[in-house]
């Protein structure tokens, strides 16, 4: 298998990605919505939480398949890896249980979010220079 380590955090995302899908199902079906949503925060939350995974999986994986690819260290995007995928995970428990508005889950999450999307692209560049010097 050429990028094993991608491969199983693309799958975890992909799971929860269904996960929160699912439960934005639920709030469509309950409040027979099927585009939007309506002023029921939950249901706001619900969606905003799966679209904002939507938002940021695509480049978190791009970078972790690129850099497992380009011969970054396979302990470097494993925890990268991990540490996206728990910022998902922390996002979207803070965006249900502060129905919308500010969590702290919420903020570590985003934050957690951007610095391993951030670390990853450091590491990608930083391991083509090194390479073709």
């Amino acid at each position: 298998m050429i990028t094993p380590v991608s491969a199983v955090f693309a799958s975890v995302l992909a799971v929860l990605f269904i996960v929160l899908g699912y439960r934005v199902s639920l709030f469509r079906l309950k409040h027979q919505k099927g585009f939007g949503h309506n002023n029921d925060r939950d249901f706001e939350a619900a969606v905003r939480a799966h679209a904002n995974l939507a938002e940021y999986a695509p480049i978190a994986l791009i970078l972790l398949v690129v850099g497992e690819l380009n011969g970054v260290s396979t302990q470097l995007v494993y925890w990268t890896g991990l540490t996206f995928v728990a910022s998902r995970l922390l996002h979207a428990w803070g965006m249900y249980k502060g129905r919308g508005g500010p969590h702290k889950a919420r903020l570590v999450g985003i934050l957690l979010s951007w610095i391993s999307i951030l670390v990853m692209a450091g590491l990608v560049v930083w391991n083509v220079v090194r390479v073709n010097v």
